[in-house]
This record gives C-alpha cells, sequence and structure tokens, in this order.
C-alpha cells in the first residue's frame, strides 16, 4: 500500500465518527492532561505531603487505608506500595468496616482516608469511629473545605481538576493524582524509615527483581564447585589435575599460601599461551602468568551489583570472597543467563582450608 493511500485510509471515518488519526489524537490528549496534571500538583505540593510521610515514619502500628469506588481502588495500589517500601498497611473496606471490620484498627494505627470529592456516604459514616479508634488521620481529597478536608488531622490536596474524560465525568485525572500523591508520601516515608535495597529484597523475594536483590551466595557457583589452585602450581599441573566437580567454569581462583586469592587464570589465558607458542611456561608457576589485579566481590553483595561489575567491566568471572579475601565462590556470566529462572537450592557456605 503507497503513503497515499496509507492517509486516505487513516482519514477514513470509522462508524462511530472517529477516523483512526483522531483516535491517536484523543489517546494522546488524555495522556498530556494527566501528565500536565501531575506538573501542577508537584509545583504546588504543600507541606502536608511532608508532614503526613513522617506521620506514617513515625507510625507504630499499620496505616490503615480505606476508600470507595475509584478513590478505594487507588488506596489498595497506595496499600500495596507502602507495604512493598517498609511502612506495614492494609485496606479497610467502607461497607465491610460497618459489618465489624472496624475491629482491624488498633490505637496505633494510622487512618489514611481517599474521596475526591470528600463527601462519599460510605465514607462520612465511618470518620466519627475512625477517629476515636486510630492514633491519626489522613486525607486524600480534593480540598481542606470539605467534610473529609475539616475531619483529618492531614490533609493531601490534589485541588479542583477536569477530568480527562471527554465527558468530564469519569474519574481519570483525579484518580492519576491521587495515585501519584499517594506515592510521593509512601516513598518519601520509605526514605524517612532509612529503607534500604536489602529491606526491599526481603520483600520482594521472587521474580526478577528480587533475583537480582538477593545475596550473590544464592547465585554463585560455590567453592567445591569451583577450580581452585595454589599459586605456585605450574599451568600443566593446575590444568592436569583441575576438577570443579561440577559446572566447569571458565577460570582457575589461584590462591597463595594463605588460602587469600592472589590471582586469575583464565581459558583465554590459556589459549593466550598456545597461539604465541609459549609452552616453556606450562612448567613454570602459575604465578608467572596469572592476572594479578582481579575483580572481585564481597560475600553478602547483592547479585544486582555483581551484575553491574561484570557489564561495566567486561568480564566472564567474578570471585566471591569472605572478609578475610579466601574464595568462597565463584560468579559466572553464564549464570546470570539463568536470572529469570528459580534460584537455586542455597548452598551453605565452607570455610575454606588454608
Amino acid at each position: 500500500m503507497s503513503a497515499a493511500a496509507a492517509r486516505s485510509l487513516a482519514n477514513q471515518p470509522e462508524p462511530n465518527g472517529l477516523t483512526a488519526l483522531e483516535r491517536l489524537r484523543l489517546a494522546r490528549e488524555v495522556l498530556l492532561a494527566e501528565s500536565t496534571a501531575i506538573e501542577e500538583l508537584a509545583a504546588t505540593a504543600s507541606q502536608a505531603v511532608v508532614t503526613a510521610a513522617e506521620q506514617i515514619a513515625a507510625c507504630r502500628g499499620a496505616v490503615v487505608v480505606t476508600g470507595i469506588g475509584k478513590a478505594g481502588l487507588i488506596g489498595q495500589k497506595v496499600v500495596a506500595t507502602l507495604a512493598s517500601t517498609g511502612s506495614p498497611a492494609h485496606f479497610l473496606h467502607p461497607a465491610e468496616a460497618i459489618h465489624g471490620d472496624l475491629g482491624r484498627v488498633g490505637p496505633q494505627d494510622l487512618v489514611w482516608v481517599f474521596s475526591y470529592s470528600g463527601r462519599s456516604e460510605e465514607v462520612l459514616r465511618l470518620l466519627p469511629v475512625l477517629k476515636s479508634l486510630a492514633a491519626g488521620t489522613l486525607a486524600t481529597t480534593s480540598s481542606n473545605a470539605n467534610p473529609l478536608g475539616s475531619w483529618a488531622d492531614t490533609v493531601i490536596p490534589i485541588g479542583q481538576v477536569h477530568e480527562a474524560c471527554s465527558l468530564g465525568l469519569a474519574p481519570s485525572t483525579s484518580t492519576t493524582l491521587m495515585l501519584a500523591s499517594g506515592d510521593a508520601v509512601a516513598l518519601l516515608a520509605s526514605r524517612l524509615k532509612g529503607f534500604t535495597a536489602k529491606d526491599f529484597a526481603r520483600f520482594h523475594p521472587g521474580g526478577t527483581l528480587g533475583r537480582k536483590l538477593s545475596p550473590v551466595e544464592h547465585w554463585m557457583r560455590p567453592r567445591s564447585q569451583c577450580r581452585i589452585a595454589s599459586e605456585q602450581a605450574t599451568v600443566r599441573d593446575v590444568f592436569s589435575n583441575s576438577d570443579s566437580g561440577g559446572r566447569r567454569s571458565g577460570a582457575v581462583m589461584l590462591i597463595d599460601e594463605h588460602g587469600q586469592l592472589s590471582g586469575l587464570f583464565t581459558d583465554s589465558d590459556l589459549a593466550r599461551l598456545m597461539e604465541s607458542r609459549r609452552y616453556q611456561a606450562f612448567d613454570q608457576p602459575i604465578a608467572e602468568v596469572m592476572t594479578r589485579q582481579v575483580q572481585t566481590i564481597q560475600a553478602g553483595s547483592l547479585l544486582a551489583t555483581a551484575i553491574d561489575i561484570l557489564a561495566e567491566r567486561k568480564i566472564s568471572e567474578l570471585p566471591v570472597l569472605d572478609s578475610q579475601r579466601r574464595p568462597i565462590g565463584l560468579l559466572d556470566i553464564t549464570d546470570i543467563v539463568a536470572i529469570d529462572e528459580p534460584p537455586p537450592a542455597i548452598l551453605p557456605l565452607h570455610t575454606p582450608t588454608t
């Protein structure tokens, strides 16, 4: 089909009166309307965002989030963000609350209510009892000038907005702003609590992200499966007697008399000796031809750190050392390609003998 024919087809009205180009334009207008609203909210965000985050960081109980309809769905997502970033949280459905679930709210909890209008009947009838049960109250709503805004200790206002819906009715821009401001509060609270990548890994043990945040010990080839030799052994002896006891790696880790890593000799190093016909080196101590400046990683480091090192240094093997610089394992680049597979069983660390 020619370009002219394609343009002509794109401009043909569909049964609903919109051409393909008009459909794309309308979709882009929604995205632009919501992104512009977020930019405006970011520019006018008040101290209330900080205050709310500080209250969450100091909360000794859980953050109990509630809301009805679309605002309730946003609240549930904020609960997930809070829980995964170090702030215990759960969702309280307003309809279930009046049938016994108010027992979920404790005297050390913080209640966070989401409602754009601040006038939802299902939410308003809960406010007096929530106030009496919880240690503090937050509200994400359009402004302080509504029943919900007047009730809360801290109000996170998102302002009066025009919905991106072509009818100006369906919650769209308003829910986007509630979600964005909720994330801002939750992530600031996480920072105030000193939440770290290792903490995040504890809450996300599954999936690719969780695996990258797991310790390198979970993924390395343990010492029993690595090729390790004395730096005083000859190249010939190292490769004649080498037995990895498991998966083959492309490098031999060399150790000194104290059992500390002193160098690395790879299959590529061996190939270069043969290509250059340096056959006499085969009967010399491997220390004379090994690489002494070796990139290593400390036990307990995250797999993500190891991946960055392998990529930045363009290397294929990364020795894992204990606090005494003794090798306890090796991370091979071929192990990284299995990152989307379930992690191998965690093997006990073996204390190397010298």
